[in-house]
């Protein structure tokens, strides 16, 4: 049991890196250095649309294994449903399932606005300017949110592995 227990953290813990990892990666480190590059603004959001893409063929299913392992490990823990409701763990535990609730549904917007046909438009510079630089904004706002809930939701697991208590 205490090996399963170990194998399932650490992969609970390496798909949080990827995303965490990869997320902050993006938001704190790339998209920066590619604000100050001297390229036009089209040709820089054409590189962010080939780095997102190759990150999500990993940050999608290191999220999915997550959000997996991180419900049965609750379930794992949450014997008894007044656990849930009546300690501290049990409401950090909300918390963090609220957070990563709004965390899927900001990534469903993402995809929604950069959707495949949007990603090949921007590729083969076939969008106009304007509509691009609306995109921009847009993809910077999602991006930034998904970093802080990201991180939020990464303290709060160490709360929760800490036994709860804020």
């Amino acid at each position: 049991m205490a090996l399963e227990q170990a194998l399932l953290t650490w992969i609970h813990i390496t798909s949080a890196a990827i995303w965490v990892g990869g997320s902050l990666f993006i938001g704190v480190v790339f998209a920066p250095i590619l604000k100050k590059m001297s390229m036009p603004v089209e040709e820089r959001i054409q590189l962010m649309v080939q780095v997102g893409r190759r990150f999500n063929k990993l940050a999608l299913p290191a999220l999915f294994i997550l959000i997996a392992t991180g419900m049965y490990q609750a379930h794992l823990v949450l014997q008894k449903s007044d656990i849930l409701y009546e300690t501290s763990y049990g409401h950090v535990l909300i918390i963090k399932m609220i957070l990563v609730a709004a965390l899927l549904v900001l990534y469903a917007v993402h995809v929604r606005i950069i959707r495949k046909d949007v990603e090949d438009k921007i590729i083969a510079k076939e969008m106009p300017q304007e509509q691009l630089q609306k995109l921009r904004k847009k993809i910077i706002i999602l991006g930034e949110v998904t970093v802080v809930l990201s991180i939020i939701i990464l303290f709060l697991a160490a709360v929760l592995n800490a036994g709860g208590q804020l």
